[in-house]
């Protein structure tokens, strides 16, 4: 029998999930790791135009036959070249592109956390909702009961004559109410699984008894993991506005190429030239383009003026989101006091119901309602505290931390 009794319980243990695992699975699925490839090909990018900037080294060769030799032409000809080239000097422009790069990779950076703590708010949220459904589900169950005990004593005061149909409809009409609320309840539950498995990727089976540290008023609070995004971003545009002023700048280039020749005569003619290096320093300017540069600057700042807007609205709302959040707590807090007293008047009442059934002075139908007002009490108790849970997470979050880190 004990061993029936472990082999029954090993998967579901196996299969049960508190809060902090259910967030570890969830910010490792498909589409953060999309975002991580996402980042580390911006990366590779930058690697790539790093190497652009580096001495470049060509190599080549050429073999040529001609029916109409001269001096400067032999009849065969071979001839093999090295060549190494290098930006000296290009207005700033290089300086300007890889600022541009690092402040990406910084953006999708933050953009990686701010996804990863996103989706731990939504798994925070399906969690304490599920165990809100919990309770209502076991406070709806316990309503059901005391309606079904109802509907069998009106039915027999129907059939003594004490009573009107239209009573027990009503019964029947709450009672019928009430299974589809319970459904309702289920139905809630079942979609919060099958959300949490999709996010995870795994099948899921909840286990209570997580909860979320508080967040002291007098810590330190950091920008949205997003709002960084958006800052870095800010960063990057600036700099490619600059990378387009390098445009009224002169580029400076060294080029050094070594050429080896072999040239067959079959004439009178002298091969005096079997090799030749030439090194150059060249400058292009680019004097006058009817305002193609000047264009293309005002057209890459004001990208850069639009995202400054949008960086600096949405800071403004984040602050805003911070000090609703803040709110949302304190009455949260409220609510639990407001349960709390609720649960001591049913426990009271239901003491005093519970003496008269046991002494038959009442039956069974108060003693039910009663037991479901108890119940009632008791689920909206845990409701508010399960509010109170995700509250403290949106304060974590609109602080700009980890909300990995605070769970418990």
């Amino acid at each position: 029998m004990k061993k029936l009794y472990f082999i029954f319980l090993t998967p579901l243990f196996l299969y049960s999930q508190n809060l902090e695992e259910l967030v570890n699975l969830s910010i490792q699925n498909k589409l953060v790791d999309s975002s991580i490839q996402n980042l580390d090909s911006i990366k590779d990018e930058y690697r790539s135009v790093k190497s652009g900037y580096l001495p470049s080294l060509d190599v080549g060769a050429g073999h040529s036959i001609t029916d109409n030799e001269t001096a400067s032409l032999a009849k065969n000809s071979s001839k093999a070249y090295a060549s190494l080239n290098y930006v000296l000097y290009d207005g700033g422009k290089k300086s300007d592109i890889y600022d541009s790069y690092e402040s990406t990779i910084k953006s999708a950076d933050e953009s990686v956390l701010a996804l990863k703590n996103e989706i731990a708010l939504n798994v925070i949220n399906y969690y304490y909702d599920y165990l809100s459904n919990i309770s209502k589900k076991e406070a709806k169950i316990k309503e059901i009961e005391q309606l079904d005990s109802q509907l069998q004593r009106l039915s027999r005061f129907l059939d003594a004559g004490t009573t009107t149909e239209d009573e027990v409809q009503k019964i029947i009409s709450r009672l019928e109410n009430a299974k589809v609320v319970l459904q309702e309840i289920e139905l809630n539950m079942q979609t919060i699984v099958h959300n949490l498995e999709y996010i995870t990727g795994q099948e899921v089976n909840i286990q209570s008894g997580s909860s979320i540290s508080e967040f002291k008023s007098d810590n330190e609070k950091d920008l949205r993991f997003d709002l960084k995004s958006i800052e870095f971003d800010l960063q990057t545009k600036l700099a490619n506005s600059r990378s387009e002023k390098s445009a009224y700048l002169p580029t400076i280039t060294l080029d050094n190429t070594y050429t080896y020749y072999d040239n067959n005569y079959e004439g009178n003619y002298s091969n005096d030239l079997e090799h030749q290096n030439i090194l150059s320093a060249n400058l292009k300017w680019n004097l006058f383009s009817f305002g193609k540069t000047k264009y293309k600057y005002e057209s890459k700042y004001k990208e850069y003026l639009s995202e400054k807007s949008k960086f600096e609205y949405e800071k403004n709302k984040a602050d805003t989101d911070l000090k609703l959040a803040l709110k949302a707590y304190d009455i949260s807090k409220l609510k639990i006091k407001s349960a709390e007293a609720n649960v001591k008047a049913a426990d009271a009442t239901f003491d005093v119901i519970k003496s008269k059934y046991e002494n038959g002075l009442i039956d069974n139908v108060a003693f039910l309602e009663s037991l479901s007002e108890k119940s009632d009490a008791l689920s909206q108790l845990k409701t508010s505290q399960n509010e109170l849970e995700i509250k403290k997470a949106n304060i974590i979050y609109h602080s700009g931390k980890k909300l990995q880190e605070y769970i418990k």
